[in-house]
């Protein structure tokens, strides 16, 4: 395997560990361990795709690892800010549905007689950078009010909302770009 596979799976395995620190409050700065975990695998994201192409180590396995790897990093931290009553579970669903039939989307891709491999394409990771940047956003102004009082300063919620309700419409426009250019695929 490949280092640029390396460190994509590498973000699936911090996964547990980021969920771990998000959601048991008993652990001293739980967020702001998470938000490092968080943050440290979202830059492998960008990280990881650099290499492979500034190497020549593009795969079709990095294809597909690498949105699967971001889809399940960005589904547990949604999930968790869900929790947390961070977010509206209503954003979430929209934002995991469309993880999921882009994903149906590229399993029929693959398994087709062209066996087609449906890279991501520029909507999909505007979405997927702006989603990993609202999360940190979002989980930052958390620990500023967890452990500094700033309630009354920083309209935390009025911000977590402006920013889901952008990643959700980036995941509609996204989502719908993928169904119209790979419909064929559906035949």
């Amino acid at each position: 395997m490949n280092l640029p596979n390396r460190l994509t799976l590498a973000r699936v395995l911090a996964v547990p560990l980021y969920v771990v620190f998000m959601l048991i409050p008993a652990i001293p700065f739980n967020y702001l361990w998470a938000l490092v975990i968080f943050a440290a695998a979202s830059i492998t994201d960008m990280v990881d795709g650099k290499i492979a192409r500034k190497r020549g180590l593009v795969t079709d396995l990095g294809k597909f690892l690498d949105p699967l790897a971001d889809k399940v990093l960005v589904s547990a931290a949604l999930i968790c800010m869900v929790e947390l009553r961070w977010t509206y579970s209503f954003l979430v669903i929209i934002i995991i549905s469309r993880e999921f039939i882009v994903s149906a989307l590229r399993l029929a891709a693959a398994g087709s007689e062209k066996h087609v491999v449906i890279a991501a394409g520029i909507w999909g990771k505007l979405k997927t950078a702006v989603t990993m940047v609202s999360i940190v956003i979002i989980t930052v102004g958390h620990i500023f009010i967890d452990n500094f009082g700033t309630l009354q300063q920083l309209p935390i919620g009025i911000i977590s909302d402006i920013l889901m309700y952008i990643s959700a419409l980036l995941t509609l426009i996204s989502g719908i770009q993928y169904v119209v250019n790979y419909r064929h695929v559906l035949k």
